[in-house]
């Protein structure tokens, strides 16, 4: 309908609305992008992993590789913390070390809404709205608290216990374990007690949460394993080229891994 009515009347203000919302690129640019969308379900679990979990699984690794591997933990701001950080997590970068920074970020570059933690819009165009578009509700909780909320809230995805139980995929844990691949995908660790206050010391990790054993099949760390996009976001410049472990937990819901073999 757009489209229509531009070529109808270029000078109405539906036109003029699709001329100035639409994208431009360089000519003779091609610009190719994969992503997967990360699974987020569980999340509540990873957020109450304690850091010197992480640090330990991390320093750990060179021995169990014979030097070969050690993955890094990078110190990240918390948003709603300001002046506190936390090892990294959360996105392919490990950028965010708690789950509410996490879907601020997420909502600002991936929806365009602003909030109390990202109040600034990335562009201006085919904007309406101030900033912050994010606001409390009734209940004194913007968008963002909510979806966190909900995130907190959710299991990882069930174990086919039947499947595990055949032969190949008894013979496919034994091999998993032999050639190493247990040692950036862990298989269990455990959260921080019920209690434990994390966050720069807003968020109290709860009953549901607390002293629980999961099995994610990631360290959260980061390392080279050759599919990098080069880009550096909130770690050191030597993180351009690596990403996040993978949980293995969710690899029967995509396709995608970024590995390369």
């Amino acid at each position: 309908m757009v489209a229509e009515r531009s070529r109808a009347d270029p000078s109405s203000t539906t036109a003029r609305f699709a001329r100035k919302c639409k994208s431009t690129y360089p000519t003779r640019r091609t610009f190719v992008l994969s992503e997967a969308v990360l699974n987020t379900l569980g999340d509540g679990f990873v957020e109450a992993i304690d850091d010197s979990t992480l640090m330990n699984i991390a320093n750990n690794q060179p021995n169990l590789s014979e030097g070969r591997i050690k993955g890094e933990a990078i110190q990240v701001p918390i948003l709603e913390a300001p002046g506190h950080t936390r090892v990294g997590r959360f996105g392919w970068k490990d950028q965010h070390g708690s789950l509410l920074s996490f879907t601020a970020d997420a909502y600002l570059n991936e929806m365009g809404i602003t909030s109390r933690l990202k109040p600034i819009d990335m562009t201006n165009v085919c904007k309406v709205k101030a900033d912050p578009e994010d606001t409390p509700d009734e209940l004194g909780m913007a968008n963002i608290d909510h979806f966190t909320q909900f995130m907190r809230g959710t299991k990882v995805p069930p174990r086919d216990v039947t499947l595990a139980a055949t032969p190949d995929a008894q013979a496919g844990q034994k091999l998993f374990e032999s050639i190493g691949c247990n040692i950036c995908h862990v298989e269990s660790m455990t959260t921080a007690p019920a209690g434990t206050v994390l966050n720069g010391g807003v968020f109290m990790v709860p009953d549901a949460l607390g002293d629980k054993i999961i099995h994610p099949f990631s360290d959260f760390l980061l390392h080279d394993v050759g599919t990098g996009d080069g880009i550096v976001q909130t770690g050191p410049q030597d993180t351009a080229d690596k990403l996040r472990t993978v949980p293995v937990v969710s690899t029967g819901l995509r396709q995608l891994q970024l590995h390369r073999f």
